[in-house]
């Protein structure tokens, strides 16, 4: 018998970045697919993006969201992510028998609401319900399509170019722990699930033209970084002192052991500006997000490494996720 799947093919690490380029991209590869960008890029349909995305997050509803913000915020921000304005989606839902009907309208009415306020419209789907105990409650699949305003794709990366982040990391993660392990937090912390759509279009509308942009989600920071670093054959380096991490996630991390760059986030990206739109590019972050901030640059220097400059001012590499991290998370 050959390998099986585990959890950690679907952590955002070393494991599932094998996963999608030695299995799943192998069995269709096409030029599309090589330019691994959040969504596919369609230049031969008038600049259109596409994407899909599946969602399985326990709990189905924790603090700040739940499984049917996820769904619409998902797929919106993937479009985003390569420069598109986000116009329609599709909403495929799996169900198991059981669920009860209060709790179907309430993650629905949370999807279309998302898609209201981003100016978006659900126009197609599916329902398939399965026996009890064959599924997880319920599982949502979204895709969507857009216009690209201005293409951000990874191929353009390049050194010199300053790294963002429009806010602090690892709350989504934290949140859906906690709320995983039944632990009781003393403060309001809440999940930063939310639509890119509009701080993207204000950064593309003001003329900002970034080269790329990611947002954090399975793998985290860790992860975008180190996809970019590996693709553009560039070292990256970024300064802890930058990256924002809240009170209420780093003692999370410090109780179950993880890194909070490894945390997913579901409304929070990384971006790479020239210099010339770094200051720019912040200001209108910080309209959306106080914690917004540049955290580093892209280097001259082949290796394909990123270096995390610490607090201290010594460095250390910030390693791509390893393991199962937290499964179920978007």
């Amino acid at each position: 018998m050959g390998e099986k799947i585990l959890l950690s093919h679907g952590g955002g690490g070393v494991q599932m970045n094998s996963l999608i380029e030695d299995v799943i991209f192998e069995v269709f590869d096409n030029d599309i697919l090589r330019q691994n960008n959040d969504s596919a890029v369609l230049g031969e349909f008038k600049n259109l993006a596409f994407s899909t995305d599946s969602f399985v997050v326990t709990p189905l509803f924790f603090n700040g969201a739940d499984i049917g913000k996820i769904a619409a915020c998902g797929t919106i921000n993937d479009l985003a992510m390569v420069g598109a304005e986000a116009k329609y989606l599709s909403c495929s839902l799996i169900i198991e028998e059981g669920l009860d009907i209060d709790e179907l309208k309430a993650i629905l009415s949370s999807l279309a609401s998302v898609a209201k306020q981003s100016d978006v419209k659900v126009v197609c789907g599916d329902t398939k319900v399965v026996p009890k105990g064959k599924c997880d409650k319920i599982f949502i699949n979204t895709s969507g399509v857009g216009n690209i305003i201005h293409s951000c794709e990874t191929r353009n990366l390049v050194s010199g170019a300053k790294i963002l982040l429009s806010g602090d990391v690892g709350r989504h993660g934290a949140v859906v722990l906690a709320n995983r392990e039944e632990l009781e937090l003393q403060s309001d912390l809440e999940s930063d699930c939310k639509s890119l759509k509009g701080v993207v279009m204000e950064l593309l509308n003001a003329g900002i033209k970034p080269f790329a942009m990611r947002d954090a989600t399975r793998g985290g920071l860790s992860a975008v970084l180190n996809e970019w670093a590996k693709f553009s054959r560039l070292d990256i380096l970024v300064r802890e002192a930058d990256i924002k991490v809240s009170d209420e996630v780093t003692g999370i991390c410090e109780l179950f052991g993880f890194e909070p760059y490894e945390l997913a986030n579901e409304g929070t990206f990384v971006l790479a500006v020239s210099e010339q739109d770094e200051a720019r590019a912040v200001e209108i972050l910080r309209k959306f997000d106080m914690n917004a901030n540049a955290i580093g640059e892209i280097l001259d220097v082949k290796g394909g490494n990123v270096i995390l400059q610490t607090a201290y001012g010594s460095k250390r590499f910030l390693e791509p996720p390893r393991g199962e991290l937290l499964p179920r998370i978007c």
